[in-house]
């Protein structure tokens, strides 16, 4: 039979809520008593089960991750070091998965038994903050922020790496710039949007409308969007993308058109992601650490949770221009 805190009591002669409080190392108990008490749990190889510390404390020790695009082969990247920060802090990473994240969203994740939320994919539309709100959830903003409700937030700030990957660009002889950008629903993709548009303009450059696609982050985006802009009379001699796996469908749609990067035409996009310095990609492209923004919102939802009254924190982070093979020089008209 499952050894029980009552047995543990038993052995330590103490009382049943002793033995949970002891182990909690509640300060309000002598030494000599949570001694006592662990002697027994060691004895009897008991261990405080987390539904034992929920019940007593009023906490799961568990922060979700919310996340509603999966495909996005950049969340991928950030559960690992999300997870590890969180370890050491003494919390478990809950992953959870919607297909959006309306105000439903709030209920289930109230359901789930989780302390607090890290909001991955929420758009600027969204009323799943203000619900959480209302409810009394903790949540962190991962490379976003939102207008309707202000919170702590992890941010990209990508204006250093648009503005030297513009001014590459205009060394390189390009004028024909394009872009497929992200979601303008979004504060990443706006943000984006604005960056790309201000170091181009202060470089002499533009983006036509003829030059220019929006859609989610996904690969099949990039490959559908590049296809319709290599097919026109004159196609852009640059493309800038939302992100990393939006130009990895770029660069399957030039090489499914016989077009050479960077012969023909050149692709960047952002955040840096490891395949994109694989020798096969070599994908010019803004970094940023993504893997710190992932621990630091992992710590601002502890950082919360500890100090409900805190003032709310927005971490930024620089971006760079890293330049591989998939920035060359305009092709001759």
């Amino acid at each position: 039979m499952a050894v029980t805190s009552r047995d543990v009591a038993r052995v330590a002669g103490v009382s049943q809520p002793t033995v949970s409080r002891a182990l909690r190392d509640d300060p309000r108990l002598s030494d000599r008593t949570k001694q006592r008490v662990r002697e027994a749990a060691d004895l009897l190889g008991y261990v405080l089960s987390d539904a034992g510390r929920a019940l007593s404390s009023g906490r799961t020790r568990r922060i979700g991750l919310l996340v509603t695009d999966l495909g996005n082969e950049f969340y991928h990247h950030i559960i690992a070091p999300m997870h590890r920060e969180l370890e050491q802090h003494g919390y478990q990473l809950v992953l959870h998965t919607e297909s959006t994240d309306d105000g439903n969203v709030a209920d289930r994740l109230l359901a789930n038994g989780i302390d607090a939320v890290i909001l991955a994919t929420t758009t600027v539309d969204s009323i799943a903050p203000l619900r959480l709100r209302d409810r009394g959830m903790p949540f962190v903003y991962l490379n976003r922020t939102s207008t309707q409700v202000d919170a702590d937030a992890t941010i990209v700030s990508p204006a250093a790496g648009f503005a030297a990957a513009a001014r590459r660009a205009r060394e390189l002889g390009h004028t024909r710039v394009g872009a497929v950008l992200g979601p303008s629903n979004t504060s990443t993709g706006q943000d984006r949007e604005l960056a790309l548009r201000a170091a181009l303009a202060d470089h002499g450059l533009g983006l036509e409308s003829r030059y220019v696609r929006r859609g989610t982050y996904d690969t099949a985006v990039g490959d559908a969007a590049v296809t319709e802009l290599l097919a026109l009379p004159e196609p852009p001699t640059l493309v800038f993308c939302g992100n990393d796996v939006v130009a990895y469908g770029a660069l399957n749609a030039a090489s499914r058109a016989g077009v050479d990067v960077p012969g023909g035409v050149s692709i960047v996009g952002f955040d840096d992601l490891p395949p994109a310095a694989w020798p096969v990609l070599q994908l010019s492209t803004i970094a940023y650490d993504f893997h710190e923004m992932a621990r630091e919102a992992a710590r601002l939802a502890v950082r919360r949770l500890d100090g409900p009254q805190e003032p709310l924190s927005h971490k930024t982070f620089p971006s760079t221009f890293v330049e591989r093979r998939s920035l060359g020089p305009a092709p001759a008209r």
